[in-house]
């Protein structure tokens, strides 16, 4: 009885903790402006079910992508065991399934069990990518510190809960067959690792230190699920759960398409109307006050600018992919990302703990330098590449357009192009009539 209460406990504490942490990130993400993505949901629907579920832009990389596939399935498979963990603590019972489902018990936790195999030999590979061969993308600046370490606690956190799996089966397995187990009936439970790997590694131990070790593997799984679980909302990973809805709100437009300021489109319009009257009272559901140009804080992305932030898995994709990073510029895609991220933590704490109209003096620009926002090229590869269809582009171009509407901030040599623009109709220093002046030289 005491076992129930314990197990009952841990779970509402977990779950609750989880459910507290996961409303901090929806009111943060709802800190952003409101966007229209509720169009086409069909295609929604197909878009989430192919990049998320299917991992379609996974596979662009094909050695990464099988190894990510095999925790991924591991992952979710796994939860199938933990329908009947949850059974058997809340029941005071052992393996309540086993009797009633017979030889689709034992082929589904074969089945996980093959797959948690998997998974190790997955993680462990991804470790040494990650510590050992350095790949580059794995190892730039804006990893170091935090985001390694997060890296490797959850890998090693998957290689633990493996071991917990089968150090759970592997010694029921050997009970099994001393009719020992906690288990109804005796023989073999006959899963495909435990059933040999169970009797290699524990057979010569005693009853009562073979129910420890399986005691040991049970709670250890347990343990592991709820605090990965409440880890989630406070590391990269938490893309496990936001890249369904993340895909699902995608731009689905076509990539070269920029987006409309709604403040200045309502202003050309003024000047294009003969009959508009600039003074007049702004419409119903119009705002009062006028929009800022662009984005200085994360308050003035949308909310999908926030929720990509979150969902950001720091794979480094993007970066590798852009073609200013490549070229030795300051701008990292992921790094964008990433300071959102932390911007938007800050930001949510701050207006939590002293209120919602809270300002700290700080903006976006103090994560982002505009060194790093002009860097870009605006082509997309980093869109383009990113599993999870996160848009770093959208946030780097809306702080441009801060800089250049509300700051008069321009590189110098951008200053000349728009100034020719304005003046010629074109990015050349000279006037229109002499534009085909080159088809008159030798």
């Amino acid at each position: 009885m005491i076992g129930i209460v314990v197990f009952a406990l841990l779970w509402l504490v977990g779950i609750g903790f989880f459910g507290w942490n996961v409303m901090k990130v929806r009111n943060n993400i709802l800190l952003g402006r409101e966007i229209d993505r509720s169009d086409r949901k069909s295609d929604r629907w197909k878009t989430m079910i192919l990049v998320a579920f299917g991992q379609k832009k996974m596979f662009t990389r094909p050695i990464p992508a099988l190894l990510h596939l095999c925790i991924y399935a591991a992952f979710v498979i796994t939860q199938i065991e933990l329908i009947e963990i949850l059974a058997d603590g809340l029941s005071g019972g052992h393996r309540l399934f086993h009797e009633s489902l017979g030889g689709f018990y034992t082929f589904m936790i074969s089945f996980i069990e093959i797959l948690s195999v998997l998974a190790f030999i997955a993680t462990v590979i991804f470790l040494s990518r990650r510590n050992l061969l350095k790949v580059p993308r794995l190892v730039k600046s804006e990893m170091n510190g935090w985001p390694k370490l997060d890296a490797n606690l959850i890998l090693f956190a998957e290689i633990t809960l493996i071991c917990f799996i089968f150090m759970m089966n592997g010694a029921d397995e050997v009970l099994y067959n001393a009719g020992q187990s906690h288990a109804e009936g005796q023989g073999s439970f006959g899963f495909a690792i435990s059933s040999w790997l169970g009797p290699v590694l524990f057979g010569d131990m005693g009853i009562e230190s073979l129910h420890v070790i399986e005691r040991i593997g049970w709670w250890g799984h347990l343990a592991i699920v709820l605090g990965f679980l409440n880890y989630l909302p406070y590391s990269k990973h938490f893309h496990i759960v936001l890249a369904f809805p993340n895909t699902f709100y995608s731009n689905l437009e076509k990539k070269g398409r920029f987006t409309n300021m709604e403040s200045v489109t309502k202003e050309v319009k003024l000047m294009m109307d003969p009959n508009a009257d600039p003074y007049a009272a702004p419409a119903e559901g119009e705002d009062a006050e006028p929009q800022r140009f662009g984005a200085k804080d994360v308050t003035d992305l949308t909310w999908k600018n926030l929720l990509d932030a979150y969902t950001c898995t720091e794979c480094g994709r993007c970066t590798s992919s852009c073609p200013a990073n490549q070229t030795g510029k300051l701008l990292s895609p992921r790094k964008i990302m990433m300071d959102t991220r932390d911007r938007l933590v800050e930001v949510g704490e701050n207006k939590r703990k002293h209120g919602k109209e809270h300002e700290d003096g700080k903006s976006l620009f103090d994560y982002i330098s505009e060194e790093e926002i002009w860097a870009c090229t605006s082509c997309n590869a980093c869109v383009q590449e990113c599993p999870v269809n996160i848009d770093p582009l959208s946030i780097i171009v809306d702080l441009r357009r801060y800089l250049v509407m509300e700051e008069s901030k321009v590189p110098a040599e951008l200053a000349g192009m728009l100034t020719n623009i304005e003046n010629n109709g074109a990015p050349w220093q000279f006037a229109a009539a002499d534009r085909l002046n080159w088809k008159d030289e030798n």
